[in-house]
């Protein structure tokens, strides 16, 4: 008796899935992320062209410890490019993912 009900609620449960369609705010979310990625990607090119410009120059007249400075800016920026792009990308995963629930 008991295994039949169990069976009976496993075929009424193969037939549920999330409804992503019904999260409100969703459109918000793509335009706020997408928004703050994008000035995320501004500031790392800023700084990318600001410390390369540093380095260049340091490097020229001699100033060693500041040329160090301005190559560990222009790496923390492109790796601040390059983690914001993934972001972008992952967010885009994850959305499309969820519309295929």
């Amino acid at each position: 008796m008991h295994v039949s009900i169990c069976l009976s609620l496993i075929r009424v449960a193969e037939n549920v899935y999330p409804n992503i369609d019904s999260v409100g705010g969703r459109g918000t979310l793509i335009s706020i992320v997408g928004a703050l990625l994008t000035i995320t990607l501004i500031i790392a090119v800023l700084m990318m062209v600001i410390s390369g410009i540093i380095w260049a120059v340091s490097s020229t007249s001699g100033n060693f410890q500041a040329a160090a400075k301005g190559k560990v800016g222009v790496f923390v920026a492109l790796g601040g490019a390059i983690l914001a792009g993934a972001g972008v990308a992952w967010m885009n995963f994850l959305l499309n993912l969820g519309d295929t629930l």
